[in-house]
């Protein structure tokens, strides 16, 4: 049976297909990347590691024909859905591929079984479908990908939809029912494809230079959603819930999209952590901050989540911090009196003193409340 707009299956040598650079699942600028690279970069995002000892124990299973596209060369076929089983198939059949990668893509530890000479002919050629163009190829990658049997990451669904959204001359709910996805989600995903593309075109920012080896892209298009980070960026509130525009960040605020998203991820080149650790609370306490100038000067200054937030916290929710961590860490104490055995005197004195505390804190609290009720 043939799908719609792809040519019947037929066999081709793996010495004519080629890795696309346009797969979603690879961050950053990939134009002038080398395939030592790329394949790198497959190999530390994409798991490959059990797809290199199943193919090395059973030889390369040809069930799933690979989809391709003619590419700038004569001769070369470009893989759009297939680049996982690609860049196995290499790097168990070139041992100086192997080499390469180790010396100058950083990954010494790099590991790669070896095949039975039985097995090697099951990789010198692999069934393809060929497609005219991406665009026949987009809804059963992106059913496959998305919502199918073997999604992608959040980046790499961001891409390929906001790629998508590029080149065709249609609008994100379409591409959402053609994947299967949620129309909203999809919007805000894309919107942060958006802003990251800005930030790379204006060497704001560089993906590649987080500095967490894992690129958590739902930090980014979580903190897009949340208003503070809006009116600091200044984005027009509900602005991902409309299809995006290139270069979505006013030119006034660029100096602020560099430091969100090094606050955000970090950079390797100029040894800087992130701030947020943690997507939940961290995102929401940044947002917190960005809402207080005073608090984004002392995260400038000490790159400090926690000392920046107690500046941006309201007196107000301090006082009640404080009041209720004073409550539990008096009832923790009622709860070990068993221990004391009566004959520390200075830790009667301590007890006194915090009921004197106490009671003059409920007394000022009471006054104010009586006021409160009268007026």
């Amino acid at each position: 049976m043939t799908l719609p707009g792809i040519e019947d299956p037929k066999k081709v040598p793996v010495d004519c297909l080629r890795l696309d650079r346009r797969n979603p699942r690879l961050t950053g600028r990939t134009d002038h990347r080398s395939e030592e690279a790329l394949i790198a970069e497959l190999y530390r995002s994409a798991e490959l590691d059990e797809l290199l000892q199943s193919m090395s124990s059973n030889g390369y299973l040809d069930i799933e024909p690979l989809v391709v596209i003619e590419g700038p060369e004569s001769g070369e076929l470009v893989v759009l859905e297939g680049n996982r089983r690609l860049a196995a198939i290499r790097l168990l059949c070139e041992p100086d591929l192997v080499s390469r990668i180790r010396r100058h893509e950083g990954l010494r530890g790099l590991t790669v079984p070896e095949i039975a000479d039985s097995l090697r002919p099951t990789f010198e050629e692999v069934t393809v479908y060929r497609v005219s163009d991406r665009e026949q190829a987009r809804p059963l990658i992106g059913f496959k990908h998305i919502n199918g049997p073997q999604k992608w990451d959040a980046y790499a669904k961001a891409r390929f939809a906001a790629e998508w959204y590029k080149d065709a001359d249609v609008g994100l709910d379409e591409i959402a029912r053609a994947i299967g996805d949620r129309h909203d989600t999809i919007k805000r995903m894309v919107s942060g494809i958006y802003v990251l593309d800005q930030a790379a075109e204006e060497d704001l920012f560089d993906v590649e230079d987080r500095f967490p080896r894992k690129f958590n892209f739902s930090h980014l298009y979580t903190a897009l959603s949340r208003s503070q980070y809006m009116e600091y960026l200044g984005l027009p509130v509900g602005w991902a819930r409309y299809d995006p525009e290139p270069e979505p960040v006013p030119a006034d605020r660029t100096r602020e999209l560099r430091q969100v998203l090094r606050w955000i991820y970090g950079s390797r080149l100029d040894d800087e952590k992130p701030v947020v650790k943690r997507q939940n609370p961290d995102i929401k306490r940044l947002g917190e901050v960005l809402a207080k100038p005073e608090a984004v000067h002392e995260l400038r200054v000490s790159r400090n989540l926690d000392r920046a937030h107690d500046v941006a916290e309201s007196v107000t929710a301090r006082f009640t911090k404080s009041l209720i961590d004073a409550r539990r860490a008096l009832q923790a104490a009622v709860g070990s009196v068993r221990a004391y055995d009566g004959r520390d005197e200075s830790l009667l004195g301590i007890a006194e003193d915090a009921k004197e505390t106490a009671d003059l804190l409920h007394s000022r609290m009471q006054e104010k409340y009586s006021r409160a009720g009268d007026g």
